[in-house]
């Protein structure tokens, strides 16, 4: 299955089984629908992204970078690569950006690869690479590790890497925080 089919089955699969009412995802449901080739990163309006939200063993805690070009806290990840599964992609991001050790996928996936999230979002481009202001579709998808392992920033990218409180993700991934307190309250 090519990456674009691999795309549009588990963005229909994110839809039925885990996408709140408001979730539609038009731009990137349009883009699949022509053919974009949402891989790569020159793709406009947008391209996809994968990112890691790295949870600590009792959730307190998220694992996040100071994003060297965007200036501000986020959690890892960046342009998909390929991989067999898109949350490999995710993973990958987040070893090579903070270092993080004993990676583990998180058990709400079962075992697939539907994500946790999916964050079509407006960045402001990269005027280095010649990028415009741009949308990335973020596949996020849940991990855990263990915070007291040390972490190693890549300098190229992060200024540093950091667990900060888990309410620090309200701003940085809406969606996904708000699904992440459902979770918790469901626990």
């Amino acid at each position: 299955m090519d990456f674009l089919d691999r795309l549009d089955s588990l963005v229909s699969r994110y839809l039925a089984e885990v996408a709140g009412p408001r979730e539609r995802l038009a731009l990137l449901r349009w883009q699949i629908a022509e053919r974009h080739a949402l891989e790569a990163r020159e793709t406009l309006p947008g391209h996809v992204t994968t990112s890691a939200l790295v949870l600590s063993p009792d959730y307190a805690r998220v694992l996040l970078i100071d994003h060297v070009v965007i200036g501000r806290w986020l959690q890892p990840g960046g342009h998909y690569e390929p991989a067999a599964c898109f949350h490999e992609s995710a993973a990958r991001e987040a070893v090579e950006e903070t270092g993080v050790s004993g990676l583990g996928l998180h058990l709400w996936h079962g075992g697939a690869d539907t994500p946790f999230a999916i964050d079509s979002h407006e960045v402001p481009g990269n005027p280095r690479r010649g990028e415009p202001p741009h949308i990335h579709h973020d596949l996020q998808y849940l991990f855990i590790a263990d915070p007291a392992l040390p972490l190693v920033a890549q300098e190229e990218e992060v200024h540093a890497a950091a667990w900060k409180p888990v309410a620090e993700l309200a701003g940085i991934a809406p969606i996904a925080f708000a699904r992440l307190r459902a979770l918790g309250s469901q626990d």
